[in-house]
């Protein structure tokens, strides 16, 4: 597997990653992971692994090779191409050694992509990617400066990752136009959701929100995740202006951090909070009155955030300031937990919030719909279920005799020598976003084939 991120980060896609790598290890494959320093979503390099050129480590039965590479303490085109380049140079000058029997990315990581497909293609083994984020799509639509010309770039790479493919995995259905417009055959794409990485809330509610100082009867509005360009987290600032009486909680870390707190100075009601441990992470997310998901209006088909599967098991009523005619807003609609407004619209976002705090148990019979809907798509033996059919499917291609590798330049079908399909599987990780598909067994490539 090749990704960015993976454990010990807690938040985006480094739990999928780890947590798909340890499934097929667990399995009795022999998995490798090619990975970065561990740095999201503060984007500051973890302290036990500052000044560290490459490491390699064993995690829950996982070879984890790491590399060093550039992080960026502030999102611009440039600098997120820096990084990019810095991962691509390390992780093609050093690549795990030994022969993969398949090469699995996460993207993004445009970087991770392209260098699962030049692995893959190297090795004459199927590269299956899965897009987590479309970069292109995300550069364009998020804001950050110089994104028109850092979207041409990243499409290029994401083209040249996928049209080679195996076979390619997104997350939703709403991804599958974009992947398709980069090249890719619509045969080819298989709808793999993220599941659900965190368990139910056990704490006593009340006791969580004095611990907090939350005072009971003051409404408490919560966001929690990744602080970047995308979300548009002002909406949450002005909400906080217009809404003394509201307590406003921005809880986990991120370039705009810094930001934020600047654009929130002098108002009470408007709190920091470090990202909760995973102990209590869901605890503090039941103990809110309603949680918030909030993107740029500009954001459409490039990401679902991962946030909501957590959003979901806590219980809790959302409202997410999404365009109405994105993944996120289809996720919350087939969801039922939740209700939707105007994006960058702090008054319409108010006004939601009021009408589920006037009525409590309008409120929780909303939330409720949560922990049903990740019981009935978002488990994570359903999630990784999908994964294991993914994969027992490329690989039953390859010993069929046919098998895609490599990238843009290699789309052409390639013999592959099948005879060994069954052996490892070496992978690497990159960023993450979530939905849900159509179910597979659980454990259904189990036991058929050593990934």
């Amino acid at each position: 597997m090749v990704s960015t991120n993976y454990a010990p980060e807690v938040t985006g896609i480094g739990p999928y990653a780890t947590q798909l790598a340890e499934h097929w290890a667990a399995s009795g494959a022999r998995t490798e992971v090619l990975t970065g320093m561990p740095h999201y979503p503060a984007w500051r390099v973890d302290e036990r692994y500052r000044g560290v050129w490459s490491r390699v480590e064993s995690r829950e039965g996982v070879r984890v090779h790491r590399r060093r590479h550039y992080v960026p303490p502030r999102q611009t085109a440039l600098r997120r191409a820096a990084f990019e380049a810095s991962v691509l140079a390390h992780g093609i000058l050093a690549p795990p050694p030994g022969r993969p029997d398949a090469v699995v990315s996460q993207m993004p990581s445009l970087a991770g992509g392209v260098i699962a497909a030049r692995l893959a293609r190297r090795h004459r083994v199927p590269h299956i990617p899965v897009v987590q984020d479309l970069m292109g799509a995300a550069a364009a639509q998020s804001g950050i400066r110089g994104g028109g010309r850092a979207a041409a770039v990243a499409a290029k790479a994401e083209r040249y990752a996928l049209r080679g493919a195996a076979l390619v995995g997104v997350i939703h259905e709403s991804f599958v136009e974009g992947v398709t417009a980069l090249g890719v055959d619509p045969g080819r794409i298989r709808v793999v959701p993220n599941w659900t990485h965190v368990e139910r809330p056990s704490a006593d509610r009340a006791a969580t929100r004095s611990r907090l100082g939350w005072r009971q009867g003051t409404p408490v509005l919560l966001h929690s995740g990744n602080m970047g360009l995308k979300q548009g987290l002002d909406v949450l600032v002005g909400l906080a202006r217009l809404a003394p009486d509201v307590r406003v909680v921005l809880m986990g870390d991120g370039n705009q951090r810094d930001g934020l707190r600047e654009l929130a100075a002098g108002l009470p009601n408007l709190d920091f909070l470090p990202p909760a441990g995973a102990d209590e992470f869901t605890d503090v997310l039941a103990a809110a009155d309603v949680l918030a998901v909030t993107q740029r209006a500009s954001v459409l088909d490039m990401s679902v955030p991962s946030k909501l599967t957590s959003y979901f098991v806590s219980g809790r009523p959302v409202v997410a300031s999404v365009a109405g005619e994105g993944g996120t807003a289809d996720e919350v609609r087939r969801s039922g937990a939740g209700v939707l407004v105007a994006p960058e619209d702090p008054a319409a976002l108010l006004a939601a919030v009021r009408a589920l705090v006037a009525d409590p148990e309008a409120a929780d019979a909303l939330g409720a719909h949560g922990p049903r809907y990740v019981a009935e798509h978002l488990s994570r033996e359903a999630g990784l279920a999908r994964f294991d059919a993914l994969l027992t499917e490329a690989l039953g291609d390859a010993r069929g005799g046919r098998v895609r590798t490599g990238g843009a330049g290699s789309g052409d079908d390639v013999r592959a020598g099948a005879g060994d399909a069954a052996g490892d599987v070496r992978a690497g990780a990159a960023d993450a976003g979530d939905a849900p598909a159509g179910e597979a067994e659980p454990g259904d490539a189990q036991g058929r084939a050593r990934r």
